[in-house]
């Protein structure tokens, strides 16, 4: 049996590329079915200056992006990339603009369903127009997940887990990463951005290739 390849997905929930390059990296997956997979998505800060309670989203796209005009005007390649990926970006929906840091503590919380949790947390926010900054939205979320309630709320009113995932988030812009989604395949093989399926399914072979080899080297 062979061991699956690890890719590590550096992204942040409320990052669109993000979000359209989960969908790309899952359809990249589908076309190499030979080879297994094991996604584990590393927490990112895309605003780390956004207040933990949230902001209004005009007030943050003004101070990003100057006015929401402006990324409205320019923003609507992302819109477009996001439904030929078939994903909906509802940008008018979106009334908010939370801190991610309760989101990437779920999605650590979620383990082996790191992957729905994260889904489902874009989904909300791009899709729905979800307010991320709402405690309760969280616990929903959740609890669609598999997650229970109770337990979630208990865990997101206290501090665990904050430090880990602030610092695994620092860790990464230590490491150089400016931008996301990032993909490391392997350990060995970076890709920046959300590169077509066939792209990143190249990238797959090539870092599953190159383990095969260091093992059979050993």
């Amino acid at each position: 049996m062979t061991n699956p390849l690890p890719i590590d997905v550096v992204s942040d929930v409320v990052c669109p590329w993000c979000y359209i390059g989960k969908r790309l990296l899952e359809n990249a997956a589908a076309l190499k079915p030979d080879i297994p997979v094991e996604v584990r998505y590393r927490p990112y800060f895309l605003n780390p200056w956004v207040p933990r309670e949230g902001m209004s989203r005009d007030d943050y796209l003004t101070a990003k992006f100057g006015s929401v005009e402006r990324y409205n005007s320019n923003s609507q390649r992302v819109v477009e990339a996001a439904a030929y990926a078939g994903l909906t970006y509802a940008r008018d929906k979106i009334k908010r603009q939370p801190n991610t840091l309760d989101c990437h503590r779920l999605i650590l919380w979620a383990g082996s369903d790191a992957g729905r949790m994260k889904q489902r947390l874009m989904e909300l926010y791009f899709s729905e127009g979800g307010d991320l900054s709402d405690r309760e939205v969280l616990v929903q979320a959740a609890a669609d997940c598999g997650l229970n309630p109770d337990d979630v709320r208990r865990r997101l009113a206290g501090d665990e887990d904050v430090e880990r995932v602030e610092a695994e988030a620092n860790s990464a812009k230590e490491a150089g990463i400016e931008g996301v989604p990032c993909f490391i395949f392997g350990g060995l093989l970076a890709v920046n951005g959300a590169q077509s399926p066939e792209y990143l399914a190249q990238a797959i072979e090539r870092a599953s290739a190159e383990l095969a080899r260091r093992v059979a080297a050993e």
